[in-house]
């Protein structure tokens, strides 16, 4: 079984990311790929690193350009994935990398997005209780973000096992600067980035906070509200969150850390580290793996949970490739078979 794949956005970062791991995937034979501004120009030019498709022309993002495939990938800005996905047939596996699709509220998308909700599409997180089952067979898949995918990953086995309150989440993530994408921006030049760290998006302004509290709330089965301040790292790529949450009464260390090996005993991609073994953001690099370690605060009364990802690989691409596994039927690990990279 042979499936034909075009991925548009291929000279950004998100598009990037999807296609070296498409080009190692056993399943998958590369169609169009797409740009906007960097049409015409050769992909080699952009991203050296992809050797076997160096010599692949981009091609205008169009819908006739991605018709006619098994399967589109959307890496594309947020707002714009939803008109093209409206105009794709019915029996394309469309997976949209932005945000357009991921909300179930519209309110919550027009507050932190400013325009019309274009509907809510099965999510691509298969880690999460229940979203495997809606993948399957799926023709519409919305990939998570980046800092919920980390976010939930740390939170949700808490929340599925009633362990934890839901009126007081906080939590603090820093991600390195591919996570604000390839254009060029004063703040992320390497003069302003290196040695140094700063916050951004503080006060519930950032647009992951409804997706965080959508996913969370699912699992808890009541509302759970989300302090969240990202910060900027002075490294490429990876995720480290940091989530704390308080504990319900009589819950004690063993049940938490149970709760946590529990839900992910099974899971490929997710690994609860051994106690007393921290997460390093280095440790996944490159990789569709997710490492999660925690510890139980009785003083405060609050669970701290660590968790690292690679933001464009587990955190986008590698997501989005996995999910397409699933739903197409696939064995889920396919093309994602990388180990993390280290030093």
């Amino acid at each position: 079984m042979t499936i034909s794949v075009a991925v548009s956005g291929a000279s950004g970062y998100a598009g990037g990311e999807v296609l070296r791991l498409l080009a190692n995937h056993p399943d998958v034979t590369i169609g169009a790929i797409t740009a906007h501004s960097n049409a015409g120009q050769r992909l080699g030019e952009l991203s050296p690193h992809l050797h076997s498709l160096a010599d692949r022309v981009l091609v205008e993002t169009t819908v006739e350009q991605l018709s006619g495939h098994d399967v589109v990938f959307l890496a594309l800005p947020h707002g714009a994935s939803a008109e093209i996905a409206a105009q794709l047939p019915a029996d394309t596996l469309v997976i949209d990398a932005g945000a357009d699709h991921r909300l179930e509220s519209p309110e919550a998308w027009e507050k932190f997005y400013g325009s019309p909700h274009a509907g809510t599409w099965p999510y691509g997180l298969p880690e999460l209780p229940g979203a495997r089952e809606k993948l399957i067979g799926a023709k519409r898949i919305a990939v998570p973000g980046c800092y919920p995918t980390s976010v939930q990953l740390a939170l949700v086995p808490g929340f599925a096992a009633g362990l934890l309150e839901g009126d007081d989440v906080v939590i603090v993530a820093a991600s390195g600067t591919s996570g604000a994408g390839k254009s060029a921006k004063v703040n992320l030049i390497g003069s302003e980035v290196m040695g140094s760290m700063n916050p951004y998006g503080v006060g519930g302004m950032h647009r992951h906070t409804p997706e965080m509290e959508q996913g969370l709330s699912a699992a808890a089965g009541e509302p759970v509200s989300v302090s969240f301040t990202p910060t900027l790292a002075p490294m490429p790529r990876g995720i480290l969150t940091t989530a704390t949450a308080k504990v319900k009464p009589g819950v004690d260390e063993a049940t938490l850390r149970a709760a946590w090996v529990n839900a992910y005993k099974d899971e490929p991609f997710v690994h609860v580290l051994p106690e007393g073994q921290w997460p390093a953001t280095s440790s996944v690099m490159a990789s569709n793996h997710a490492h999660i370690q925690l510890a139980f605060d009785p003083h405060a009364n609050r669970v701290i949970v660590s968790a690292v990802i690679d933001n464009l690989t587990k955190g986008t691409a590698g997501g989005a490739v996995q999910s397409m596994n699933i739903a197409l039927g696939l064995k889920e690990t396919a093309g994602l078979g990388a180990e993390g990279v280290a030093p």
